[in-house]
């Protein structure tokens, strides 16, 4: 009898000793896995030794025009195959690693060094650039990310006048501008500065108006001195910018920089007329 209980006792033992190397085992897999980072596991957890795509990254990107469009490519596992990003429409291969296949300039290829990221960057983005672009690997078979570009009509900042204006010193510089957006925000620039409405310099403000069809920003900056001289861009929120050149002069402003009412040479169309009239004159 105390042979059998001891044979029990022992067959115990060694049940709890297997359960709980085996569960030891099993943590110092995960600890190794997690230890081990990213690499060779796909997004959906799956461990691989072959070239896969970092999902988490979007399908469908918008832009607007003469902006920038960024697509997102992130290869893991990529060993020596080849990345290219290709044109759906027109089957078009665009880029092939850090190479350009493409006339258009406004194409590149983004890749900071030892990253996995193949990024696909356009310029100036136009609306015939909407589509489908594929982000590939040249795997047996070939796998591929897809893209969806969308390029839609830019809201633009405009800013009232010409693109110089002339201001005499001591007087008070005021620019006006508009932006077809309601309730978009507008900060103004002088050169790369942002307008600071607290300086020590003072008499600078800001009126602003929002309406139905869009927002009207208003900067004033009085007793203009040479320093107000410059760039200033009117840079609104979900739109494209807008810049004039400010001169602050010394002194009269010469009539030909005051108004737009200037005096410019006749046009061609203009002499042709005159020359026309003139001749019919002299032979009637």
């Amino acid at each position: 009898m105390k042979v059998m209980m001891a044979e029990s006792f022992s067959s115990v033992h060694m049940l709890i000793f297997y359960i709980v190397t085996n569960s030891l085992c099993k943590i110092d897999q995960v600890h190794a896995s997690v230890a081990t980072g990213s690499a060779g596991v796909s997004s959906n957890g799956i461990k691989s030794d072959k070239p896969f795509f970092d999902e988490i990254y979007p399908r469908n990107i918008s832009t607007v025009v003469d902006d920038v469009a960024i697509l997102k490519c992130v290869v893991k596992n990529k060993g020596d195959r080849t990345v290219s990003w290709m044109r759906k429409r027109d089957l078009h291969i665009l880029t092939s690693n850090n190479f350009l296949y493409t006339g258009d300039q406004r194409f590149s290829v983004i890749h900071p060094q030892d990253s996995d990221e193949w990024n696909l960057k356009i310029e100036y983005a136009q609306p015939k650039d909407a589509g489908t672009y594929e982000c590939q690997v040249n795997t047996e078979p070939k796998i591929n990310f897809a893209v969806n570009l969308d390029v839609g009509t830019a809201a633009r900042a405009k800013i009232i006048g010409s693109q110089e204006v002339h201001i005499k010193k001591g007087s008070t510089i005021s620019l006006t501008c508009m932006v077809n957006i309601y309730g978009s925000a507008i900060s103004w620039y002088h050169g790369n500065t942002i307008v600071n409405f607290d300086s020590d310099r003072g008499g600078i403000s800001l009126e602003q108006e929002k309406t139905e069809t869009g927002t009207t920003s208003r900067l004033l900056l009085t007793r203009a001195n040479f320093r107000d001289s410059g760039n200033y861009s009117c840079v609104p929120l979900g739109a494209l910018s807008a810049s004039i050149i400010v001169h602050v002069l010394n002194g009269e402003i010469p009539q030909a920089m005051q108004t737009s009412d200037a005096v410019y040479p006749p046009r061609p169309l203009y002499i042709a007329l005159l020359a026309l009239s003139t001749f019919f004159y002299n032979i009637s």
